[in-house]
Parts: structure tokens; C-alpha cells; sequence
């Protein structure tokens, strides 16, 4: 059906905007999101699309749940991928993550190597490690306000991801 195939890119197109014009994905939007994803899997599944529905909901939490924990990544980010794994299903969305995380690592690379800065993030990521294991303290990796190139919104990718979706590629 062509509106599983639109839906989520739609979704994930209003949440790069929303994204980049306030640092965060509004929870309206999400709920939204949820609402209509599960309308579209009972609509076609049936009471089947129920379980399928949720599964795909909460699969992102389970995966991604610690690296919001380490401050790795966003709420925003996890209850995006929760939105669309509704719509798209457990399998779906478990693929949407690995591009997503692959086209981030993608376009850190090439922000890291343009402007110089790959020794020193990479020496900040051992120093987090290390503090990490030392004091068993966890602390926000990602720090607000850390104007550098390589803190970029991670709905960028995740867009990237569905759009490769709505095409075909997987």
C-alpha cells in the first residue's frame, strides 16, 4: 500500500524541520504518528496489526534504550524510530536503525575529516570511556551547547533511512 511507503517518509520529513528549528521533535507530532500507524495496521491487517503495531513501536526501545541511557542519543530520536516502527514493523524499522546509524557514521566521518577535528573527538570519546568505566558515573555524552560541526541532528540520517525505505532498498 502506498501510504506505508509515504507515511513514514512524511514522519520523518516534518521531523527533521521540527528538529532543526528547536533542537527537539514535538511529542503532539509523535503521538500523531502513533495514532495513525496503528489506524494503518488494524485498517490492514486487521486485529492482527495490533500486535504487529506494537511490536514495531517498542522494538526501538529495547534496541536503543541504552544509548539514551549513556546520553548517546535523544528522546526524540528513540520515539521517532518508536513512530515509525509502528507503521513499518519490527523488521522494517530494525533496518531503518542500522542505515540510519550507518548514514550517521557516514556523515560524522566526512564532518570529522573535513574540519580536522577526528583526533580530538576521538580523544573525547575515550576520555568519556574512560571516565565511564573508572567512576561508573554516567554523564550526558552529547553536551548542550557544544557548537561543533559533528553534534548534527540524527533525524537527518533516520530521514535518509525511510527515504531509501519509501524507494525500495529494503
Amino acid at each position: 500500500m502506498l501510504f506505508f511507503t509515504c507515511f513514514p517518509v512524511v514522519t520523518a520529513a516534518v521531523a527533521v524541520i521540527m528538529d532543526l528549528r528547536t533542537a527537539k521533535v514535538d511529542n503532539g507530532w509523535i503521538l500523531f504518528t502513533l495514532v495513525i500507524g496503528l489506524w494503518m495496521q488494524i485498517t490492514e491487517k486487521g486485529l492482527r496489526g495490533i500486535p504487529v503495531f506494537f511490536a514495531g513501536a517498542v522494538f526501538p526501545v529495547i534496541c536503543l534504550g541504552i544509548l539514551f541511557f549513556l546520553r548517546m542519543l535523544g528522546p526524540g530520536d528513540i520515539k521517532l524510530f518508536c513512530a515509525l516502527g509502528g507503521v513499518m514493523g519490527m523488521e522494517k524499522i530494525g533496518i531503518c536503525m542500522l542505515v540510519s546509524f550507518f548514514a550517521g557514521a557516514c556523515i560524522s566521518a566526512a564532518i570529522l575529516l573535513s574540519n580536522g577535528e577526528w583526533k580530538r573527538r576521538c580523544q573525547y570519546l575515550t576520555a568519556y570511556v574512560r571516565d565511564l568505566v573508572c567512576t561508573g558515573q554516567i554523564r550526558p555524552y552529547y553536551k548542550k551547547g557544544m557548537n561543533t560541526l559533528e553534534n548534527f541532528h540524527f533525524t537527518v540520517p533516520v530521514f535518509l533511512s525511510v527515504a531509501l525505505y519509501a524507494g525500495g532498498l529494503y
